[in-house]
């Protein structure tokens, strides 16, 4: 189902894409908490849409066309992402700013443990997915054009400073151990930072995967990209092995080695093999990588309060924020 008026969009599209003619059948894409995406299928043709959710949003959420512009600057690096074919920021076609990328054929896993999988696949496709970020942190993001698609320097001071305030704008109920983790990231913040691309959202869950091979096609969801530290990626891509299976992308009670999947230490042993330069993580990573999850689900419950949630069970998935607080400070407390 929609929340928008497919003939504008026809209209639209028809004057700015050759194959988009005549006026396309739309599908809700499901699983998203955040930008809501479409097919879009024509009698020759299929695309994704992908667009702002309506209604009041916070200051920087939702930066659709920082995500265009970034898998536009990865077109044809060892990055797979999908064609871009255009960013429109006239709101008055569906009410709000979107963009139109090509369709890949391929299947995301909602499941981080990958469920149907052969178990001689699984192991693979993880290790393919270190091998895709380490190939992005590995990218010279200047020479890419993107110089000034995030601030250098004082990473970690910053994006603690956003994701506090994200947490203050979008509090529900008060929680002593954010009150915690805020003042000792502040003070556990690494003395040398490396700048790299940094996707933001990495995860099994936002990478699709060719069904056959189990080679990663594309890396999805870019909506939280900029430049920055490339272990808050590596860290927070971790997270599968540190959250359980009812906690959001995670897996820590299932038996990986019956499943074929590697241990946490193998997969970020792989990635450091193929991206040195990154160092190594720590707790501190880890801790931050915990800190803004609880920050970003606070804002899908948020939404949910105000009727602007992008998914059915955004309000139930939104009850995990306290739960990711306390993994952090269990991170602090072990060390």
């Amino acid at each position: 189902m929609n929340d928008f008026d497919v003939a504008p969009l026809a209209a639209y599209l028809k004057r700015h894409i050759p194959e988009a003619d005549g006026t396309p059948l739309s599908k809700r894409i499901g699983g998203g908490q955040s930008n809501p995406s479409y097919f879009l299928t024509y009698p020759n043709a299929r695309f994704v849409l992908r667009k702002k959710p309506a209604g009041v949003l916070l200051p920087s959420a939702h930066a659709i066309d920082r995500e265009y512009r970034v898998q536009r600057a990865l077109a044809g690096t060892a990055v797979p992402v999908p064609r871009m074919r255009l960013y429109c920021s006239d709101t008055s076609i569906l009410g709000t700013e979107f963009y139109v990328m090509d369709f890949v054929d391929g299947k995301v896993f909602g499941e981080c443990w990958l469920p149907g999988v052969p178990k001689t696949q699984r192991r693979a496709m993880f290790l393919g997915m270190a091998e895709t970020l380490a190939a992005l942190h590995n990218l010279d993001y200047q020479a890419r054009g993107l110089s000034d698609f995030g601030k250098t320097g004082d990473y970690y001071g910053r994006q603690i400073g956003r994701w506090t305030k994200q947490w203050e704008m979008s509090k529900t109920a008060p929680n002593a151990d954010i009150d915690r983790l805020i003042p000792w990231l502040s003070s556990n913040v690494p003395k040398s930072v490396r700048t790299t691309i940094n996707h933001g959202d990495f995860r099994i869950g936002n990478l699709m995967f060719d069904e056959q091979s189990g080679r990663v096609v594309a890396v999805l969801d870019w909506e939280l990209a900029t430049l920055g530290d490339p272990l808050a990626d590596v860290a927070y891509s971790a997270l599968a092995w540190r959250a359980a299976s009812d906690e959001y992308m995670g897996m820590r009670d299932k038996d990986l080695a019956e499943l074929g999947i590697p241990s946490e230490a193998e997969y970020l042993s792989h990635y450091q093999r193929l991206a040195p330069e990154s160092g190594r993580c720590t707790p501190f990573h880890f801790v931050f990588a915990l800190f803004r999850l609880a920050a970003i689900f606070e804002g899908i419950a948020a939404r949910a309060k105000g009727g602007t949630e992008a998914s059915e069970n955004a309000a139930e998935v939104g009850k995990l924020s306290g739960r990711f607080a306390r993994r952090a400070v269990e991170a602090v407390e072990q060390g």
